[in-house]
Parts: C-alpha cells; sequence; structure tokens
C-alpha cells in the first residue's frame, strides 16, 4: 500500500514501543499525545537522508500514523518541547511506500528552530488515507514533546528567523517596533508582540495589541510599540497577528532582531588613564562566533557580569569590560567564563583567569 509520510523531527524521554515503523501509534484528530525520542534508534532501510539534504540526520526516530475523517486542511501542532539545543524539532513530509525510500516523494522539509509552540499546515489532505509521521530527535537530541494533528492551528506559524546581524549593537536599551495589519486579515482580532533572546529555548509574549477601529470605523492599519531590555543581547522580535482558533491560523506579521550592548572596544585616548578594565581575548574565537560571557569573582565565586557579544564580521578585536567598581573593592583578577557558539559547529567553553589592568 502506497502513504503519505509525515515525518517531524523531535523531542525525548525513553524508548517508546513505536519505535520501528511496524509498530506505529494511530493517532486520531484532535488527539495530543506525550512522547520523548529517549532511546529510539533508526531504521536504516526506512529513510533516505539524500531525500532531505542538510534538513535532517535521522539518530532516534518514531512512527505514528494518522487517517483524516474528512478531506481537508489540517495542521499539525508540536508544544511541550524541552530539549537540551535551541533549534527544537523538525517536520519533513514525504509521499511514497513506508521503508521504501526509492518511492518518497518530498512535499516539504521544515526545521522549527526553537522551542516554541508551533505548527504546519498540511493542506489537501484525503479522508480515509493513512499518513505516516516519523518523529526524530535533533542531532540524537533527547527531547519531550506533544503531537497533535487537527483541523485548527495552535502556537506560532514555522518561518525561518532571518539571520543575526553582524553589525554593531545599539547603545539603548529601547526598542521601537511599528508594523501593519493588512486587508485581507479580516478575521484577525489581536497582534502579539513576542521576544526572545538568541541563547533562550522559547520566546515570550510582551504585549498584545487589541486591533483598533478608527473613527471612520474602519479597522486601524498601523500600530507601533515600545520594548526596555533589561540586560543586554539579541533578541529575535516577532509580531504575530490571530484571533479564535476558529477564525483561523496565526499569521506572522514581522520578525527583526535588536542587538543591546554595553561592550565596546576602547580606543586608545577614549578613556582617562589609570581607569581599570578587564581585557577579553575576542582574538582567539572565530569570526561570526556567538559568545556568551560571564564575570565572576574567583575568591567566593560571586557573578559580577553576564553579557553576550557577537562577533563582528569584519574579524574579532580585543573588548575591555570596565572593571573599576571592582578594583575600587579590592578584586585583582576574575574568572571568566566565554561559551563560545561558532556557525555550523558545536558550542564549547574556556574557563579564564583575567587580571585588572589600568588603561594606560
Amino acid at each position: 500500500m502506497t502513504f503519505f509520510l509525515l515525518m517531524a523531527v523531535g523531542t525525548a524521554r525513553a524508548q517508546v514501543p513505536n519505535d520501528n515503523i511496524e509498530n506505529r501509534r494511530l493517532l486520531r484528530a484532535e488527539e495530543t499525545i506525550t512522547s520523548s525520542t529517549v532511546g529510539c534508534t533508526v531504521q536504516p532501510g526506512c529513510v533516505d537522508e539524500r531525500l532531505t539534504g542538510k534538513c535532517i540526520e535521522y539518530h532516534n526516530d518514531q512512527w505514528f500514523e494518522f487517517r483524516p475523517p474528512a478531506s481537508g486542511t489540517y495542521y499539525v501542532n508540536i508544544g511541550g518541547q524541552r530539549c537540551r539545543d535551541v533549534r527544537g524539532v523538525q517536520l519533513v513530509v514525504l509521499t511514497g511506500t513506508p521503508c521504501q525510500p526509492a518511492t518518497y516523494r518530498i512535499l516539504s522539509c521544515t526545521s522549527l528552530g526553537t522551542q516554541d509552540d508551533l505548527f504546519v499546515p498540511l493542506p489537501n489532505l484525503q479522508a480515509g488515507q493513512p499518513y505516516l509521521l516519523d518523529v526524530d530527535g535533533y542531532l540524537k537530541d533527547y527531547c519531550g514533546f506533544t503531537l497533535q494533528v487537527s483541523g485548527q492551528a495552535r502556537g506560532l506559524p514555522v518561518v525561518p528567523a532571518p539571520a543575526v546581524p553582524h553589525g554593531p549593537p545599539a547603545m539603548s536599551r529601547i526598542v521601537t517596533l511599528a508594523w501593519q495589519v493588512p486587508d485581507s486579515l479580516a478575521s484577525a482580532r489581536y497582534c502579539r508582540v513576542l521576544r526572545r533572546e538568541l541563547h533562550e529555548f522559547r520566546a515570550r509574549e510582551i504585549w498584545r495589541q487589541p486591533l483598533a477601529i478608527n473613527t471612520y470605523g474602519q479597522r486601524q492599519l498601523a500600530y507601533t510599540t515600545t520594548d526596555t531590555l533589561a540586560t543586554p543581547g539579541q533578541y529575535l522580535y516577532q509580531i504575530v497577528a490571530g484571533g479564535e482558533p476558529s477564525d483561523g491560523p496565526p499569521t506572522l506579521l514581522q520578525q527583526r532582531w535588536a542587538a543591546y550592548s554595553q561592550l565596546r572596544p576602547i580606543m586608545p585616548g577614549a578613556v582617562a588613564s589609570g581607569v581599570v578594565f578587564v581585557t577579553l581575548p575576542l582574538a582567539r574565537y572565530p569570526r561570526r562566533a556567538q559568545l556568551a560571557i560571564v564575570v565572576s569573582n574567583p575568591e567566593n565565586g560571586r557573578v559580577l557580569r553576564r553579557l553576550p557579544l557577537a562577533l563582528q564580521a569584519a574579524g574579532p578585536g580585543q573588548g575591555r569590560i570596565y572593571a573599576q567598581p571592582w578594583f575600587d573593592v579590592g578584586i585583582r583578577q576574575v574568572a571568566v567564563a566565554i561559551t563560545c557558539y561558532p556557525p555550523g559547529a558545536p558550542a564549547y567553553t574556556e574557563q579564564l583567569l583575567l587580571p585588572l589592568a589600568a588603561a594606560p
């Protein structure tokens, strides 16, 4: 029998009975199941990474089957992700005969990119047709997750985030957001403003803007709001228009990064001589790497400063952190933990002991 195959890469806790395709678990429409990828294995003869390119690597998958009760559009709703990595899960949709990769045809391959609650639309499913879902831990990640195939979308739409900009971050904590709601979204009732720091697992709603009607009885199209960042970092903002689940799926209106940093390379003559700094050896880290820096007192372990830093495209340089208040209370050296996230490579952490030194 020929099946439509639906594969989602995702989450984990202990080997499940549906580790192999012949033991796949049957799903009912609107049913929400909880599962994990811990201990699962791969049937090499049932998958072919050449068909999906870099979208997916199989490590610990599990199988489900879904038969739509009626023809139409359905949504795979993925929620409750608890993974080691930020990327979350992936979803691949194929057609073909199970465990015969030569018959597969890729319909879509989606990298979800975060551990947010997300949905992937599946248009034109046929009533009674068996669809297979294959869930795999991303790069053998061990995660827990919930999975549902529904006639209503829940969560955020899956849209790849834009590349993190490599220009200099802003000095201001204030971020201004402006957007428009097109007339085509007649069923939208509000806009959600969400924010996620680069190294966080999930986005957080920071504002919900009801859609307003102007004095002419027309819906207001343009909106603006501001956000004040409490700590330095690189933040992804998402603006999503939505309403009741029965109104249709939420729509992503805008995604943008905003960066705020208190760390700057200090140029000669920019500060008075004798002022104390800690100099970070940024030249040892790769270009375009993301750094998470934690400075602490080596005497008692107390954290003095946390800050992220994106090494600029022009190349890493020497960064200095103002340290005069630490010097004034008797600290002469600090412990610095630098976690480096190189592009396309595993993260690693270095533990350094750096002196406080006065500017010449």
